[in-house]
């Protein structure tokens, strides 16, 4: 999501994606991280694997991983230090899918391009029990929504799925996006415009609340077992507790993991200590989910 104070509306497109690309790149790609691009179900991907030692094989566990960005900001690319975080502590290697983007693409393109990648998987022989779905933000909201989609489409679920600050709701009904407006300074005073922004170009036309845009108004049962992180002080703090409601309730084994004191995707921070603590214990669920 954007760190500063303009809405969508009030600078082009173009500009925000290159301060959001600049923002996310300000932390260096460590050395032994291969990152490569690539293409996978006729959808651009980028493949990022941290170099092993000369005879060590790969993983065999993958990572399908979606940016977050409000489904307007963000790449494949710009991501690849987060997501090779994430590899690194799962001991996994990643697919990013560098999914069309709002406003040139609204819904559903961007589920279409996650779900084509997700079977793409599944054809190349890849064991659904060797996949796990990981996003932030918006791309945690895709994440859930691509599960969703693949359950409707009678596709078997991967291990899991790890979602960092989901943006589960694009009618902003949440309260803690006037309660946590305060204390959350990734977004700064224009949370309720630039998210309403970010919103409707992405829905367009289309109802908010279908559960494949809004995840948390879906059925969310028969999806694979869920950690969703979530810092104390962010405006989607009720995106992510109102998920893990829905899907205990559905009886899908769900982890909610709150951060105290914490703002959006906290974990995007690589110099916190919780960004570190928080990662380890991702890193332990995915390698549970695994097998490992």
């Amino acid at each position: 999501m954007p760190r500063d104070r303009t809405s969508v509306a009030s600078t082009s497109v173009s500009e925000q994606r290159q301060e959001y690309e600049q923002m996310l790149t300000s932390f260096p790609v460590p050395a032994d991280v291969n990152i490569v691009d690539g293409e996978l179900g006729g959808v651009a991907v980028v493949e990022i694997d941290i170099r092993t030692s000369a005879g060590d094989e790969r993983s065999s566990d993958v990572l399908l991983f979606l940016h977050g960005g409000g489904y307007v900001l963000g790449s494949g690319r710009a991501y690849a230090r987060f997501a090779a975080e994430v590899a690194r502590v799962s001991d996994t290697r990643v697919i990013s899918v560098d999914y069309r983007r709002a406003p040139e693409d609204p819904h559903p393109a961007a589920l279409e391009d996650a779900l084509a990648v997700y079977q793409a998987l599944l054809e190349s022989g890849l064991a659904p029990k060797r996949i796990a779905v990981v996003g932030d933000s918006a791309g945690g909201g895709l994440a859930l929504a691509t599960l969703i989609a693949a359950k409707r489409h009678g596709l078997p679920m991967p291990a899991s799925a790890a979602v960092f600050s989901p943006w589960t709701d694009l009618a902003l009904s949440g309260e803690s996006l006037r309660t946590k407006a305060d204390v959350d300074l990734t977004f700064g005073d224009s949370v309720d415009t630039l998210l309403a922004n970010l919103a409707r170009a992405y829905t367009s036309t289309q109802d908010a609340t279908d559960p494949l845009i809004s995840p948390v108004y879906a059925d969310l049962s028969g999806l694979p077992p869920l950690l969703i992180q979530v810092g104390s002080h962010e405006v989607l703090l009720d995106d992510a507790t109102r998920l893990a409601s829905r899907a205990a309730a559905a009886d899908v084994p769900v982890t909610l993991d709150v951060t105290a004191k914490a703002g959006h995707i906290f974990q995007l921070s690589p110099c916190l200590r919780e960004t570190r603590e928080a990662l380890t214990r991702t890193g332990h669920f995915l390698r549970r989910q695994f097998g490992g």
